[in-house]
C-alpha cells in the first residue's frame, strides 16, 4: 500500500490548471517532473532548497522481490529499466510503477545532490538534500545498485551512467567492496 507523499504537488506539475495560472498551491511547489538532459524524465527544482530538506517520499507499491522478478519492466525496449527500490530488509521492494509518484522521476548521478533515507521502523523512503540546491538544478541520487555477478564490461553497459560528473564511474552500479572506485 503506498503511503503519503511530502510533495503532492509536484505530481500535478504539467496538469492544465498548473501550466496555464499560478494558484497559491502551485507557487509553494517545490519540485517538478519535466524532460531531462541526463535520461528521459527528471526532478527539478522550482526554488531554493537547503541542505538536509526531505523533499518527497518514494512511494508505490511494497511487493517482495520473487513479485518483482516476475514484473515487466517499465520501459519494454530496456529490460533493466523499473522503477524498483529496494528497502534495507532485504526481501521487499517498492515498485514506484504501481501508485508511485514523482520521486520515480529522479534520476541517477556519481555526484548526486540528493540522498535517499529510509526510516529504520517504517521502512518508508525520503528523499533528502545533501547540499543546498539552487531552483532550475535536477534533483539526483547515487542508486548504487547491486549486482550479485562480476561486474563485467557488459553488465556495467547495461547499467550505464549519463550523468556526465567529473567523477562518473560510467556505470549506476555501486562499486564493489575493496574496489578502488
Amino acid at each position: 500500500m503506498a503511503e503519503k507523499q511530502v510533495d503532492r504537488e509536484a505530481e500535478v506539475a504539467g496538469s492544465a490548471t498548473g501550466a496555464k495560472k499560478k494558484s497559491k498551491a502551485a507557487s509553494g511547489r517545490r519540485i517538478q517532473v519535466r524532460r531531462s538532459g541526463v535520461h528521459g524524465k527528471g526532478v527539478f527544482a522550482l526554488q531554493d532548497i537547503a541542505e538536509g530538506e526531505t523533499l518527497i517520499e518514494y512511494v508505490g507499491e511494497i511487493i517482495t522481490w520473487k513479485q518483482a522478478d516476475k514484473r515487466a519492466p517499465s520501459d519494454p525496449n530496456d529490460e533493466n529499466h523499473t522503477f524498483f527500490f529496494s528497502i534495507d530488509d532485504g526481501k521487499r521492494v517498492i515498485d514506484a510503477n504501481v501508485g508511485g509518484n514523482a520521486a520515480r522521476w529522479i534520476n541517477h548521478s556519481c555526484d548526486p545532490n540528493c540522498e535517499s533515507d529510509e526510516d529504520d521502523e517504517t521502512h518508508r523512503v525520503f528523499i533528502k538534500a545533501l547540499r543546498n540546491i539552487k531552483a532550475g538544478e535536477e534533483l539526483n541520487y547515487d542508486y548504487g545498485l547491486v549486482i550479485d555477478e562480476p561486474y563485467t564490461k557488459k553488465l556495467k553497459a547495461q547499467y550505464l551512467c549519463l550523468c556526465g560528473a567529473k567523477n562518473c564511474r560510467g556505470t549506476m552500479l555501486a562499486p564493489k567492496r575493496g574496489s578502488r572506485k
